[in-house]
């Protein structure tokens, strides 16, 4: 019975010692799993890639994008970082050609290993970076292009964009501005690219959806081209009395201005969301006035006349940079406070999952720019209006008449 009861003792002590042994495995396989590197993040650092168009056509969003993000994030490394960690931007300049996109994203991905990509600008640019981001669990932060595919492309989870898609844009102003003119005639002049066939495709429908207009002419064009007039008189002849533009923004002003030295006077211009910047509606000699544009938010320089957080920002920027801010300096300001939040709300334990999770829970407004930042696991756009606008005087100005923004 003794020797029962011993071996009993025994095999519970062993039984008890395997257990403990079990434990130990569970604890140290648990604290390597938290303690693996997460990629571009490091006890001093987060890296942030991104790939930009400095010295092509688009360089007008790009250069002021990526000037007031990186001065946000000196502001808030100074200020001893998110949770002790610098924010290092780290930027390639593709000049708007898809082939040095590519080169881009492989040597931020697989080279400075970034946390994530932010404000990348093009549509077809990112769309060839989504494959290399994906593979690589990078996620796409409020790049600089509102094609719809940068929401449906690739794992949704890991896709936030700034505001609705250049087709849901363009399509609302050239509805209403249809309806509000009584047009019966509408063309299109847009570049051969994602973004341009989705401006095509808006203009298209809207004809489609109003019984009384018909698209009578669709005009494609190079990035760089220069010489409209030819075009122009063709559209002028066609009996075009509204001419949607997906063109970058030097082409645009010239389109509008060969337009009026032409004395062509009874025709509307609409731009989408690429083509809503401060310099388009400032450019010399007032030829863009009566330009119409469609927005996610109001412009800035209209703004600073009745909001005084606005004209603070705004009289800054222009002592730093000696210009007023445009659209892609409001742009790198909402992608630089979105992407500063979200990894502050993520916490000091950074993880990929962390960071989608916190951009998911974002809610909160920027008195400066007027956008209200509402995301959820079912909304990823940072802002969800369409807004549209006309040249007077310089400025883009809401139109008074049309509801001033819609939520998607």
């Amino acid at each position: 019975m003794k020797k029962l009861c011993l071996a009993a003792l025994a095999a519970v002590s062993l039984l008890g010692c395997s257990d403990t042994k079990e434990e130990e495995k569970t604890a140290e396989k648990t604290t390597e799993k938290a303690a693996e590197p997460v990629r571009g993040v490091t006890d001093t650092e987060i890296r942030l890639g991104g790939m930009h168009d400095l010295s092509g056509v688009f360089a007008a969003f790009s250069s002021p994008a990526v000037q007031v993000a990186n001065d946000m994030f000196d502001e808030v490394n100074e200020a001893g970082g998110i949770h002790g960690r610098k924010i290092r931007y780290i930027v390639e300049d593709h000049a708007y050609q898809v082939p040095k996109a590519t080169q881009a994203v492989n040597k931020l991905v697989t080279r400075d290993e970034v946390f994530a990509m932010l404000m990348s600008l093009g549509t077809p640019h990112n769309l060839a970076a989504f494959p290399v981001m994906d593979s690589n669990n990078v996620p796409s932060i409020l790049p600089l292009a509102l094609s719809r595919p940068m929401e449906t492309e690739g794992d949704f989870s890991r896709r936030f964009v700034f505001g609705p898609s250049y087709y849901e844009g363009v399509l609302k102003g050239a509805s209403w501005m249809a309806d509000e003119y009584d047009m019966e005639k509408a063309c299109v002049m847009y570049i051969p690219s994602d973004f341009g066939e989705e401006v095509n495709q808006a203009m298209k429908d809207a004809a489609e959806e109003n019984d009384a207009l018909e698209l009578v002419e669709s005009s494609s064009h190079r990035p760089d081209e220069s010489d409209f007039s030819g075009t122009l008189a063709r559209l002028r002849d066609a009996g075009c009395e509204l001419v949607g533009v997906a063109l970058p923004i030097r082409p645009i002003i010239t389109v509008v201005a060969t337009a009026k030295q032409m004395g062509w006077d009874d025709v509307k211009f609409l731009v989408s969301q690429a083509g809503f910047h401060s310099a388009v509606a400032a450019a010399p000699g007032g030829v863009t006035e009566g330009l119409y544009g469609v927005s996610p938010w109001q412009d800035i320089v209209s703004r600073m006349k009745d909001v005084p957080e606005a004209k603070e920002w705004a009289d800054q920027y222009k002592e730093e940079y000696g210009s007023v801010p445009s659209g892609g300096a409001v742009l790198g300001r909402v992608g630089a406070e979105v992407t500063i939040e979200a990894l502050r709300t993520a916490g000091p334990d950074l993880t990929t999952e962390s960071f989608l999770a916190a951009m998911e829970s974002l809610d909160f407004s920027d008195p400066v720019t007027g956008v209200d930042i509402k995301m959820s696991a079912d909304n990823h756009r940072a802002g969800n209006d369409i807004i549209l606008s006309k040249v007077i005087d310089g400025i883009w100005e809401p139109v008074p008449t049309l509801e001033d923004s819609v939520s998607e």
